[in-house]
């Protein structure tokens, strides 16, 4: 039932947007959601980057630099609801999990705190997941309140999430870790060390962009 209620609301909010007036999320160019120019710009060009993590480091996956359209149009479905661009995401996640060895991995996206989803109504991570028709697991929880890691530098992030996750049903699972966007990883290196705490295998880590500091060390 929550899984049809959250399906429910997503469709509500793509069709709500439907009925207000429109501009390109990427540029916003009138009376359409996201003109040619800036849908070619989201054509994935996948990048491989290393996060720290406990136990080893992990292999995180990008499909888009987190900058320019790319920029505009996740902030677009993240802070404005405008859930339907989604679709226009999903390549960036598809190619980058086609450099993963996933196999038979559950894709396990970064929890939402309750506050977020108060806030959206819905979970990023997850709508972007379906949007690029595939399942995801919820393995992931948070164990702790942490405060906004906006304005916080590499070591105060990493701090502010130590910790604050823990995983569930994660025994002896593969497992890849699916995120909107890296920034420094501290996010992802704390949902790998809970995931791993839990017994899971942690194949990699996918994201639909990354900020462009990130991606130099990459392939």
């Amino acid at each position: 039932m929550k899984e049809l209620a959250v399906v429910v609301r997503e469709a509500c909010a793509d069709a709500l947007a439907l009925l207000l007036p429109v501009s390109c999320a990427g540029c916003d160019e009138p009376d359409v959601g996201l003109c040619e120019r800036c849908v070619l710009a989201l054509v994935p060009a996948p990048r491989s980057h290393v996060v720290a993590a406990p136990d080893g480091d992990v292999v995180v996956w990008s499909g888009l630099a987190f900058e320019g359209v790319a920029a505009r149009v996740l902030r677009a479905v993240k802070e404005d609801g405008r859930t339907g661009l989604a679709a226009a995401l999903a390549p960036a996640l598809t190619a980058a999990l086609a450099r993963v060895d996933a196999g038979d991995a559950v894709l396990v996206p970064m929890p939402t705190s309750r506050s977020a989803y108060r806030r959206r109504g819905f979970r990023v991570p997850e709508l972007l997941v379906r949007r690029a028709g595939r399942r995801s697991g919820r393995l992931l929880r948070h164990a702790r309140r942490t405060a906004d890691q906006r304005g916080l530098d590499r070591d105060a992030r990493r701090r502010n999430v130590a910790h604050s996750l823990m995983a569930a049903d994660a025994a002896g699972k593969r497992v890849v870790v699916v995120d909107d966007v890296v920034t420094t990883g501290a996010s992802l290196a704390e949902a790998v060390r809970a995931l791993r705490a839990a017994g899971a295998d942690v194949v990699a880590a996918v994201t639909v962009a990354a900020t462009p500091r990130r991606l130099p060390i990459g392939r």
